[in-house]
């Protein structure tokens, strides 16, 4: 890339930094995961080798940071699906009740476990996050990438099925 087409990425950056910056931090939820994608953007336009003049720069821009955001949240899911598998969940629902003499409270949480297993995948995981993560509801949306209605509907979703679980016994 010669000087002038660097020089003229550059620019890009203090016209189109504050703008991009402000929609990043709407998507996204988090003023600094805004701040990361932004300045990532940047240095990606800025790395382009191509020396020709980029047309329509908004776009270019626009283009790469919802890219990225894409990826964001994608490695955020395969964080959240890692965090909370099967063992875990067994270990955080069954381990109690073996400490319970009750019989009644143990087969209480092994039908729990069940009913919990038994959930859509992301439903199981908003669940978990929110009962024993103790995120509230809008950062399980912004880890998720999806809106706080969706994460109160998957709770509501998940507490209903489970309650109907241990009351059909």
């Amino acid at each position: 890339m010669d000087n002038q087409a660097g020089l003229d990425r550059f620019s890009l950056f203090r016209e189109y930094y504050d703008e991009l910056l402000s929609y990043l931090t709407l998507r996204l939820q988090s003023r600094d995961q805004a701040k990361d994608i932004t300045q990532e953007t940047f240095l990606r336009a800025l790395a382009q080798d191509s020396p020709v003049a980029i047309r329509q720069p908004r776009a270019f821009l626009y283009k790469i940071a919802v890219n990225l955001t894409v990826d964001l949240f994608r490695k955020k899911q395969r964080q959240a699906e890692e965090s909370l598998d099967a063992e875990e969940l067994r270990d955080v629902l069954v381990a109690p009740a073996r400490q319970c003499e009750d019989a009644e409270s143990r087969e209480e949480t092994r039908l729990l476990y069940d009913a919990v297993l038994e959930l859509p995948p992301r439903c199981r995981e908003v669940f978990l996050l929110h009962l024993f993560k103790d995120l509230s509801h809008a950062e399980i949306a912004a880890h998720f990438g999806i809106s706080k209605s969706m994460v109160e509907k998957h709770i509501l979703k998940a507490t209903v099925y489970c309650r109907n679980k241990l009351k059909d016994r």
